[in-house]
């Protein structure tokens, strides 16, 4: 079985989203939740988190960044085309306790982000968005957030201060945790931006809930590349999360393992690249 892509969109330079045909999916999918994705029956699988889906209409949406191979494989596909391999939903759900939130995307983390800020509107949540990026050009979903949130419980920074706040995440967040403006916090995006907004948490004993990206092969606990260290023990974000208490997480061993195979990465978006070139041919 293959997955047909309804719709591609391009958000930015290197990021794209596809709606993808996958009904049984769409009735099952949670916020937080993922999936595994395989381009043919060479490429390797690779995990994205549900970014939308809609079980009335059976599609499913998720957006990616192009930084390797198999990403910039996906990239040269167009609406009508089919994705060999889909699998999903994977992973826990994200638990939404009682209280106000603070719901922080980085990146492309955004696309992760929105469904849980959604989802906790919907259940009669408060909820505050950060929503970080290097430059304007990268952020992503800004209308979506805009759509479901007030004009004040949106806070954008910006690296460069091309747009919104000049700085980095941890600075709205600190005042919502001074002004005791919310009870529970939820990260997810570059590892440095999630280690350090857990400490700027721990610094007001505010609760927060990272959703971790380690390496993933399989996406069902039997490979193990997914081990990720909290609170001393081993874990598997496959299966015991993606969603981890922030303060727990070894924020160092996860990047390291992050950058384990950053070599051979780049050395097959190389391969691939020079094999796909009219000038190697």
């Amino acid at each position: 079985m293959s997955y047909k892509i309804l719709e591609k969109h391009q958000l930015s330079e290197k990021v794209f989203e596809f709606r993808v045909h996958a009904p049984k999916m769409a009735r099952r999918a949670q916020a937080g939740q993922f999936l595994m994705v395989r381009a043919d029956e060479k490429g390797e699988r690779v995990p994205f988190t549900f970014a939308n889906w809609n079980a009335d209409e059976g599609w499913i949406e998720f957006i990616f960044m192009v930084v390797g191979k198999t990403t910039m494989q996906l990239s040269k596909l167009e609406a009508g085309d089919e994705i060999l391999d889909v699998t999903g939903p994977l992973g826990c759900p994200t638990e939404m306790s009682k209280g106000s939130w603070a719901v922080i995307g980085g990146g492309v983390g955004l696309a992760i982000a929105f469904p849980v800020a959604r989802m906790l509107v919907e259940s009669g949540h408060e909820v505050h968005a950060i929503m970080g990026a290097r430059t304007k050009d990268l952020l992503l979903l800004e209308e979506q957030f805009r759509s479901i949130l007030p004009e004040d419980h949106i806070h954008i920074t910006t690296d460069d201060g091309s747009y919104g706040e000049k700085g980095v995440v941890t600075a709205p967040l600190e005042r919502l945790c001074q002004d005791k403006a919310i009870d529970q916090v939820f990260a997810v995006g570059p590892v440095p931006m999630m280690k350090f907004s857990a400490l700027t948490c721990q610094k007001y004993d505010m609760p927060i809930t990272a959703s971790l990206n380690p390496i993933m092969v399989d996406g069902t606990g039997m490979c193990g590349c997914c081990r990720v260290t909290v609170g001393g023990q081993t874990k598997f974000a496959c299966v015991d999360g993606p969603d981890f208490d922030a303060t727990q997480v070894d924020w160092d061993d996860l990047r390291a393992r992050q950058a384990a195979y950053r070599t051979e990465e780049g050395q097959a978006l190389k391969a691939y690249e020079e094999a796909t070139c009219a000038c190697h041919r």
